[in-house]
């Protein structure tokens, strides 16, 4: 039995509705800000939970460490043999892509008239403009060396200061320091600091130190030259990873001298060149990558004495307590402090034991196939984009969000989104009601279009199995069954858009749906179809792969978009199909322009933030993830069908209203008919 609602009833209901879907497309707006949170957030708690990264020791730089200090000559001696080899990911242009910064001399900082000290009451108070060396040595916690730039607003000017105070060709420097840890006399770990005068990373921030750390099975720096090392650690953002001296990803250079893949921006030390995808604060909650080209780059290397009081003469910014960069109202994006305020300074062995032994990584040949891994490195960069915007001036964010609120109110109320039905197929539309009409459709019959797309989401989880599996190395043969999946695939998604559409006029005549019906009803139409596809990609691929004609492929993809409707519903095919879709899509441009734009955005989007949400909340490796999003494109491609088929059944609707001229008291076509011949109930 049917039980009608009143009109008020209904009215109430639209209502409610319409507000409900306002609510969740602001929701979906602020899910960039959330996501640059989500990152930053990530960084910040990393400092308030004794993370080992940025942990400090009240006690870092003050405390006698080990018992007997070996002579300096022989620290130097080790530190000079075990130099890092730094791998820069190449930057072709001036604040163009790429690393532009080396590992710097600190000593240029000293006495630049360009950098404020400032103390630690306001956030903004001055104490001296081109502070000495000997001043910052006093300790000065909680104080901050303030470059001449907004790290919120970076734009290119840090890039130009550090031109500015260290030259176009500054000379590489690093700083070995050789260390032990009380209580522990049968180790010895040997640390090389890194000095960047920027963090562009997504908590972007004035000054950037970055180490790795060489451990020897022995107590001194004189038996560690006649010993190997047995374990290596390179640090990424909040934590670290391990390798033994004698593992594959581990890369040395003549025997001793490991092989370090920078990130570009922030500076993490990596393994090799990959990129790297962090979902936490000890990982980096983001992307790095090391992709080439390179620059090799063999820094000069400087050794702090281990004796705390040599170490103060030679060098004495290593007593320096406070920040290396800005501090400012926005703590997430402080400038660090020094590898004197490390917990790894004075306990090496207790910072090493927390490291990692491996990171997600994509090798560089993969990554542009990982559609995964692309939206996940988009998403949070955005997210860390609007909100690092957001922090810096929150006015006119607001206000645009404000504005992108009214504008979607405006675009549902002209639309007539809330007066959609499904049903009856034949029916003049407006844009916004052909969107809704099909999402109304699946949401009464979801179960129908399941079926649909079984068929192409069984075909897409055989092929991530397959590329799951291939061997390193595969034979040529391996892509031949890669191939016929593939190709199954396409087949799938396009019977998902005609038996979608037959499903539509079944429903519309009270017929029952079946998976077994649509097969019977739709394979007469199949050497039809196959015909239309084989005309498209004739004509089209050839325009899409001169590039210079693409914006013809983009029209004639536009003027296509019915074809497979009418296929499929007019009995047409080939050049005739294509034709007769131009005739239906003319009339309604928009209507056929917002159809296409929904199912582009629910292709490509959604399938990306689901296996994003699943690689940040899951254990799930990245091959299982990696198949995300292309599972989720077939489950979604009955709602591209759904769109096509009324934007068909409304191009058809405006082709009899414009032949016979009647429409009815409400401006729509009366008494229309379905091409087939089967009666509008």
């Amino acid at each position: 039995m049917t039980t009608r609602r009143s009109a008020a009833g209904y009215a109430a209901t639209v209502r409610a509705r319409t507000q409900r879907g306002l609510y969740r497309l602001l929701a979906l707006v602020l899910a960039g800000l959330f996501a640059g949170l989500a990152c930053v957030g990530a960084e910040a708690t990393a400092a308030t939970e004794g993370l080992p990264e940025d942990a400090e020791s009240t006690d870092a730089g003050l405390t006698e460490v080990g018992g007997a200090r070996q002579a300096l000559p022989v620290e130097e001696e080790l530190a000079h043999k075990y130099a890092p080899v730094m791998m820069l990911v190449e930057q072709s242009e001036a604040c163009g892509p790429g690393e532009p910064y080396v590992p710097s001399d600190v000593d240029a900082l000293f006495d630049e008239r360009s950098i404020a000290l400032r103390g630690p009451w306001t956030g903004r108070d001055l104490v001296t403009v081109g502070p000495s060396v000997d001043e910052l040595a006093q300790g000065l916690e909680g104080y901050a060396i303030d470059q001449p730039g907004d790290p919120l607003k970076p734009g290119c000017t840090y890039e130009k200061w550090a031109d500015a105070v260290w030259g176009k060709n500054p000379t590489p420097t690093i700083y070995a320091h050789v260390t032990t840890q009380p209580g522990v006399e049968d180790r010895l770990a040997l640390q090389y600091f890194s000095y960047y005068p920027f963090n562009d990373y997504n908590n972007k921030h004035e000054s950037d130190w970055e180490r790795i750390q060489i451990e020897f099975p022995v107590g001194d720096a004189e038996a560690a030259l006649e010993a190997d090392p047995d374990l290596v650690f390179y640090s990424q953002h909040y934590g670290a990873e391990r390798a033994s001296w004698d593992d594959k990803k581990l890369q040395l250079e003549g025997d001793t001298h490991p092989i370090v893949y920078v990130s570009a921006g922030s500076h993490a030390s990596q393994f090799s060149e990959g990129l790297y995808l962090g979902r936490s604060s000890t990982e980096g909650f983001g992307c790095d990558t090391t992709i080439g080209p390179h620059d090799e780059v063999q820094p000069e290397v400087r050794t702090i004495p281990s004796a705390p009081e040599a170490a103060a003469e030679a060098y004495p910014w290593t007593t320096y307590r406070g920040h290396w960069g800005e501090v400012g109202p926005q703590r997430f994006y402080e400038g660090p402090t020094g590898p004197n305020m490390k917990q790894a300074w004075t306990k090496p062995f207790v910072w090493s034991s927390k490291a990692r032994e491996h990171s997600f990584s994509l090798p560089g040949a993969e990554v542009a196939g990982s559609k995964a891994g692309t939206y996940f490195c988009s998403l949070v960069s955005s997210g860390s984009d609007l909100f690092r915007r957001f922090s810096a001036d929150p006015g006119p964010t607001l206000l645009f969000l404000v504005a992108i609120l009214f504008a979607l109110g405006w675009v549902v109320r002209r639309s007539g989104w809330a007066e959609a039905h499904p049903l009856p197929l034949i029916a003049r539309r407006h844009p916004g009601q052909v969107a809704a009409a099909a999402l109304r459709m699946l949401r009464e019959h979801w179960r129908v279009f399941l079926l649909v797309a079984a068929p192409a989401a069984a075909a897409s989880v055989t092929s991530s199995v397959l590329t799951a599996v291939a061997p390193a190395g595969a034979p040529w043969w391996w892509s031949v069954p890669s191939g016929a999946v593939l190709l199954g695939l396409v087949l799938a998604l396009a019977w998902a858009q005609v038996a979608s559409a037959q499903a539509v006029v079944d429903l519309d005549a009270g017929r029952p749906v079946t998976l077994s019906s649509l097969v019977q009803t739709t394979r007469a139409r199949v050497p039809a179809l196959l015909v239309t596809l084989v005309v498209w990609v004739a004509i089209v691929g050839p325009l899409l792969v001169t590039g210079l004609l693409s914006p013809v492929a983009l029209t004639l993809f536009v003027a296509w978009s019915l074809a497979l409707p009418v296929v499929q519903l007019e009995g047409l095919a080939g050049w005739a199909a294509l034709r007769r879709s131009w005739r239906l899509v003319r009339r309604q441009i928009l209507t056929v322009l917002l159809a296409l734009a929904v199912s582009l955005a629910l292709v490509s989007l959604l399938g990306g933030v689901i296996a994003t949400l699943v690689f940040i909340v899951s254990p799930a490796p990245f091959g299982v993830v990696s198949g995300v999003p292309q599972l989720v494109m077939t489950l979604v491609w009955p709602v591209t069908a759904l769109l096509t088929t009324y934007a068909w059944s409304n191009g058809v609707a405006l082709e009899q209203e414009h032949d016979t001229g009647d429409t009815g008291e409400d401006g729509s076509p009366a008494d229309l008919q379905p091409i087939g011949g089967t009666p509008t109930p």
